[in-house]
């Protein structure tokens, strides 16, 4: 079957690195994960030889990669926890500081992201809010393998994602995708350079959820808890 005819989310999902080259792309595997490769070739109007030679690259040579599919789901969650959760929480704070201060130096600059601030903040409020729900309620029932009663919140965090991912879209309108101008200062600079990291580690959260975990039933079965079922 081609490589066209595969989603984004399960070319990112399957593809060690191939997430890497996404980013490259523009191309959005975590909340448009469900349209087909090449769909997303032709709206944004990429070549279609050129991604497709590079994706199989990536099949080939990067071998040594993670693949999360396979380590199960005590371990993906674990990574999670480690390299999304607690990273997100140590990066809004700071970008809000930093939007903070560039907002009232820059208040008069055509480019000045006014409203960012505020916007990191909501931001923040609502990711905590969501990473509390999956850390307390569905990450423990997926450890315990409970993949039938989880249903339920799993289609709330699928939600709570679609949510996140518009609110990256404006998080890019207030920034004038991330425009920076001639005379940014160190501040701007740092706290564009910031907000790109967030937009890639938020959006590679999700695709980890999304395309893998909330699929945990689908995962490597040797490695899988099985359910559990109380009477």
């Amino acid at each position: 079957m081609s490589l066209l005819n595969h989603s984004l989310g399960s070319l990112a999902r399957d593809i060690p690195g191939a997430t890497r080259l996404f980013h490259h792309y523009q191309l959005n595997y975590c909340c448009g994960g469900k349209a087909l490769l090449s769909e997303a070739l032709a709206e944004r109007g990429l070549d279609t030889a050129e991604v497709i030679a590079r994706l199989e690259l990536l099949a080939a040579r990067h071998q040594d990669d993670t693949n999360w599919a396979e380590v199960g789901i005590d371990p993906l969650i674990d990574h999670i926890l480690e390299r999304y959760h607690a990273v997100h929480r140590e990066q809004l704070p700071v970008l809000l500081q930093l939007a903070r201060r560039v907002e009232t130096v820059h208040e008069a600059h055509s480019l000045c992201p006014s409203g960012l601030a505020d916007h990191l903040d909501a931001m923040r409020q609502e990711l905590e809010s969501h990473m509390q729900k999956e850390e307390q309620i569905l990450f423990p029932m997926l450890r315990r393998g409970l993949f039938t009663p989880a249903r339920a919140p799993i289609e709330v965090m699928r939600m709570e994602h679609d949510d996140h991912g518009q609110a990256l879209n404006r998080l890019l309108e207030l920034t004038h995708q991330l425009a920076l101008p001639g005379d940014a200062c160190t501040s701007w600079q740092t706290l564009y350079a910031g907000i790109t990291e967030l937009k890639n580690d938020l959006m590679q959260h999700i695709h980890l959820e999304n395309n893998l975990l909330f699929q945990a039933d689908s995962l490597n079965p040797s490695s899988r808890h099985q359910e559990v079922h109380h009477g």
